[in-house]
């Protein structure tokens, strides 16, 4: 079984240099201390912050600074741009009317990254 994901959750992008952390808004039901989340949390820069700096040669920031560094990869600010919702999550157990994230999910970013779920942020919340 997996565990249900709240707010405060650390996340890690693969083309991410440091982890960025889940921010879930108090309208989801809190089974936990904190807010709950459930697959439709996939905002950038509301639910998904920055990792750091980006190397995904995909994003156009990145592929031109290397451009302009004659080749040589340069990382250049992570802006998540996830459209997509979080996948599979657990259809079983709906939070919101939207299925509830579990900590086995990923999120797809446009620039390539898939970014995972290090850290649930809690540990007494189990789900399928």
């Amino acid at each position: 079984m997996g565990q249900q994901t709240c707010m405060g959750a650390m996340l890690k992008c693969s083309f991410g240099v440091a982890p960025g952390t889940l921010m879930v808004l108090p309208a989801n039901a809190v089974l936990t201390a904190v807010p709950d989340a459930n697959i439709m949390d996939n905002k950038p820069m509301v639910n998904i912050l920055p990792f750091g700096m980006c190397q995904s040669m995909a994003n156009p920031m990145v592929a031109a600074a290397t451009a302009a560094a004659l080749g040589v990869l340069t990382p250049m600010p992570c802006i998540p741009a996830t459209v997509a919702p979080w996948v599979p999550g657990s259809p079983t157990v709906l939070i919101g009317n939207m299925p509830a994230l579990n900590n086995s999910s990923k999120l797809m970013c446009m620039w390539g990254g898939v970014i995972a779920i290090n850290a649930p942020g809690q540990t007494t919340v189990s789900i399928p």
